[in-house]
């Protein structure tokens, strides 16, 4: 069936009683028809069952067009999730490979709060001394001495390791940051004044929770610290 171009739904019933029809009125008569008048109601009777049979192959030229139209849509949609599908796996592998070449990256973060107790980072030293137990000036926890700290940390540049004897005679090699440089002047306890005594001493104990301190103590270097800082001046914990 040939493809039709012109919706016949549009087509409009000719006047067949008009001068440009009077030939088909004419073999009309010839053919017996009894007058022109009857002729012209013949062959617009005629027009009408052609144009109705056109609407009807119209109707069922664009119901194919649109099942034409719906298979093809079906057909891309179905390629394109099967392009979809491959494309997810293919990521999915790509994830798995990451996550193995790079475990600490996708490593979970826990919820945890923000932290509202402010981190003392004093010196290696001074952290040193903690965890071991030993005595630690105040001083290490000043402002003075704490912006010393900061800028150690930040260096680039490599200290070494060097050897130490330990409490029990032992040497041991530490890093060269962990030891007190003896050219620092290092201020004594019972020598520092309250200003800086209440700079050092709540940043001292919160240096001991953060580092899991069982016993830490603070104690004058040398005797008195005077009658007004009380006798022995002694901070234990």
């Amino acid at each position: 069936m040939a493809i039709m171009l012109d919706n016949p739904n549009e087509a409009v019933l000719p006047d067949f009683t008009t001068v440009e029809h009077r030939d088909e009125r004419a073999r009309l008569l010839a053919d017996g028809v009894a007058d022109e008048e009857l002729a012209a109601q013949l062959l617009a009777a005629l027009w009408t069952m052609s144009n109705n049979a056109a609407k009807a192959a119209w109707a069922e030229q664009v119901e194919q067009a649109a099942r034409i139209a719906e298979d093809a849509q079906r057909l891309a949609d179905e390629e394109e999730q099967e392009r979809q599908v491959a494309l997810e796996e293919e990521q999915e592998v790509a994830r798995k490979e990451e996550h193995k070449k790079n475990k600490a990256k996708f490593a979970p973060v826990a919820m945890a709060k923000v932290p509202t107790i402010p981190v003392v980072i004093p010196s290696h030293y001074a952290v040193r001394k903690l965890k071991a137990g030993d005595y630690c000036e105040l001083y290490y926890f000043t402002n003075k001495e704490l912006r010393e700290a900061r800028k150690n940390l930040v260096s680039s540049e490599p200290q070494g390791m060097i050897l130490m004897a330990s409490q029990d005679g032992q040497q041991t090699w530490v890093n060269a940051d962990e030891t007190r440089d003896p050219k620092s002047v290092i201020t004594k306890d019972k020598n520092l004044s309250w200003e800086q005594f209440n700079e050092a001493a709540p940043r001292m104990i919160t240096a001991m929770k953060q580092h899991d301190a069982c016993y830490y103590y603070i104690k004058a270097n040398n005797g008195d610290y005077g009658t007004s800082l009380q006798e022995d001046h002694t901070v234990g914990l």
